[in-house]
């Protein structure tokens, strides 16, 4: 088990999910409504996942392998890009289901989701693979899964400051050579 290979998964499924919500008809709102409630769900559960256990690790490899400013700007970059997906999916609520604007509204999510997704997998993902051992990726996979289980009904949907996020997620280790600083943040 490699938290990688798991990420990736729930990226699979992710495409998945948005991909039987096109191919259903638009009358059909009991089904495009479960659908959507899974991967509504689902969306926020993988990123508090991402949140609780994979973006911590990458800062601490990242700040090991003396790469601190690249992953603590590739994880705020997530945290934002987290936030714009949970932002869409909200947006859906606003419109009933089936109607062309629920619809656009899922096309907005999909898109943020997608960007997202391409993204981690370009940097993120491949940085730990270079950066992180096998045991470590399979500690961290356990730790994911049974996340992920504790939370299969849920988690709250409440967006994050990438900064705050990061000075917490990197404790009050010293900042080495090249950080961003980021903690200086909150004096401005």
């Amino acid at each position: 088990m490699d938290i990688t290979d798991l990420i990736l998964d729930d990226h699979r499924e992710q495409r998945r999910l948005f991909a039987i919500i096109e191919q259903i008809g638009r009358a059909d709102t009991p089904s495009l409504s479960a659908v959507w409630g899974r991967l509504g769900i689902f969306l926020e559960l993988h990123a508090a996942a991402e949140e609780a256990i994979f973006y911590p690790a990458l800062l601490q490899v990242g700040l090991a392998a003396s790469r601190q400013a690249g992953t603590e700007e590739e994880t705020a970059d997530a945290i934002r890009d987290h936030n714009d997906i949970r932002d869409a999916v909200q947006e859906t609520a606003r419109f009933q289901v089936g109607t062309a604007e629920w619809f656009d509204a899922i096309g907005a999510a999909n898109l943020a989701n997608s960007d997202h997704m391409a993204e981690e997998e370009r940097e993120g993902l491949t940085d730990f693979r270079r950066l992180a051992g096998l045991q470590q990726r399979h500690d961290l996979g356990v730790a994911f899964t049974a996340f992920q289980a504790r939370n299969a009904g849920g988690v709250p949907v409440v967006d994050k400051d990438p900064e705050a996020y990061i000075r917490a997620a990197e404790g009050d280790q010293r900042r080495a050579p090249g950080s961003l600083n980021i903690g200086g943040l909150k004096e401005r």
